[in-house]
């Protein structure tokens, strides 16, 4: 077998006879340290002295810059830690850890070993993989905006997901053959399976084909401790469609290569936790960073107390592109959309919007739509609290449903049960500045050609 490569991290806070040590402890184990990176500190050095590790040093203007120095010079399988505070507080350390592990590096320190996110080249076609910084931050409905203007443009993509409420075995759902009414629904809700997966909401808002898988945990560089998405790729990959779309789920990235990747951020998200720690590796994998603004569709990583305003997502946006400078960053809301018409009709909502969100959402339902809204939950992922919301749905005859959570099961069912007619919802994607056809339509190609010269550099 052959030996570990490993960029050492060191600091001049450590005298250099006592880092040498260490660099030779390693090299006993039958490493080979391949060079160092000096991330700053000097109290046992000598201004302009230069440590004899028996190895290349490469510095830099701080501790980032130190490391992406050193692992574009050596090339290296693992990044072995040496340094300590005050160099490093625990949040920079994070911050080059989720560095090593874009790069698909190890990062080994004293006392935790993080492994970089799969992502075997599986797709045997061109692939756009949509992640996130947490559950129901968006992710669902800009795969769906996507596949949908990608459909309108000729290139027919399938979509592949992997949720916590996936079938047992990979399951393909075509709109054009499987019967998706809410009757269908209802009767796989009554037979225990999840009828609002993702899978199912993508074929039924997109369009399109959609294949479900199942995921359970993830770590913090958005790795599954357990998944099938490697066998629904590999359903996918047999599919006439030139194009998969692979879906994230919640902070848990796709553990296959894709072309292309987008990171939806939504606009209320905790900036500390999206742009530092190990989280960051979401956006350093990503070709485009869409902040969404507006009615985002869900409350994971929402700074309570906090709405999601124009500010916000500019201090965001902001701060996304210290972290990936040169990767569009762009910015879009989140408009929801009924599947059938809803004019004159009384409605009453069944969301997981933050409740801040709901008035926005009322409004634009009813300005689009025609809608009369009388009434809203957003309690669809807590089954005991919707069913005590929609005890009185004040004088509703519709009730208008996102396909998440409870939807199907409790929501859609006892609105059946008590004869109103029941209406999903969507959410499309209205980008600032440009059309979703055009982003769309640039990622594809981006992703075509990618996939035709066999660029791995993701």
């Amino acid at each position: 077998m052959t030996s570990p490569r490993v960029v050492v991290l060191v600091d001049g806070e450590h005298h250099p006879s006592v880092v040498r040590a260490a660099v030779d402890d390693l090299r006993s184990r039958g490493v080979t340290v391949v060079g160092a990176a000096m991330l700053g500190g000097g109290e046992k050095l000598a201004p302009g002295d230069v440590p004899d590790l028996g190895v290349a040093v490469v510095d830099g203007s701080g501790p980032l810059d130190a490391l992406t120095r050193a692992l574009d010079r050596f090339d290296a399988s693992i990044v072995v830690d040496l340094s300590d505070d005050p160099v490093l507080d625990a949040r920079t350390r994070a911050l080059l850890a989720a560095h090593a592990l874009a790069r698909g590096l190890t990062y080994r320190g004293a006392d935790v070993e993080v492994t970089p996110p799969p992502r075997p080249r599986l797709c045997k076609k061109p692939s756009i993989a949509v992640v996130g910084t947490g559950k129901r931050t968006g992710k669902t409905a800009v795969a769906q905006a996507l596949a949908r203007a990608l459909r309108t443009a000729g290139t027919e993509p399938v979509i592949v997901t992997m949720a916590r409420g996936g079938p047992p075995r990979p399951e393909l759902v075509d709109p054009r053959e499987t019967d998706l009414t809410l009757a269908a629904l209802l009767r796989r809700a009554a037979s225990g399976q999840h009828a609002a997966s993702d899978h199912l909401e993508d074929a039924l808002a997109a369009g399109v084909a959609a294949i479900g898988t199942r995921r359970c945990g993830g770590g913090v560089a958005g790795t599954p401790a357990f998944d099938e998405f490697a066998a629904g790729v590999a359903l996918a990959n047999q599919r006439r469609e030139g194009l998969v779309v692979l879906e994230g789920s919640g902070r848990a990235i796709p553990p296959v290569h894709a072309d292309v990747t987008v990171c939806v951020v939504p606009a209320g998200a905790d900036p500390d936790l999206v742009t530092g720690h190990v989280g960051v590796v979401a956006l350093l994998l990503s070709d485009v960073v869409l902040v969404t603004l507006g009615a985002e569709p869900g409350r994971a990583g929402l700074v309570p107390s906090q709405r999601a305003t124009p500010s916000r997502a500019r201090e965001l946006e902001s701060r996304v592109r210290a972290v990936v400078p040169g990767v569009p960053v762009v910015t879009g809301s989140l408009r929801p959309v009924p599947l059938e018409p809803l004019a004159a009709r009384n409605v009453f909502l069944a969301t997981t919007a933050p409740d801040g969100a709901m008035p926005s959402i009322a409004r634009q339902l009813e300005r689009d739509a025609g809608a009369v809204v009388v009434g809203w939950t957003t309690n669809l992922g807590s089954r005991d609290r919707l069913r005590g919301d929609l005890v009185d749905l004040r004088g509703a005859d519709v009730l208008v449903t996102e396909i998440k959570g409870a939807g199907v099961d409790t929501a859609a069912r006892l609105g059946a049960e008590r004869g109103m007619d029941v209406v999903f919802l969507r959410h499309d994607v209205d980008l600032h500045g440009e059309s979703i056809a055009t982003r769309a339509r640039a990622l594809a190609d981006l992703a075509t050609q990618r996939f035709e010269s066999g660029d791995a550099r993701r």
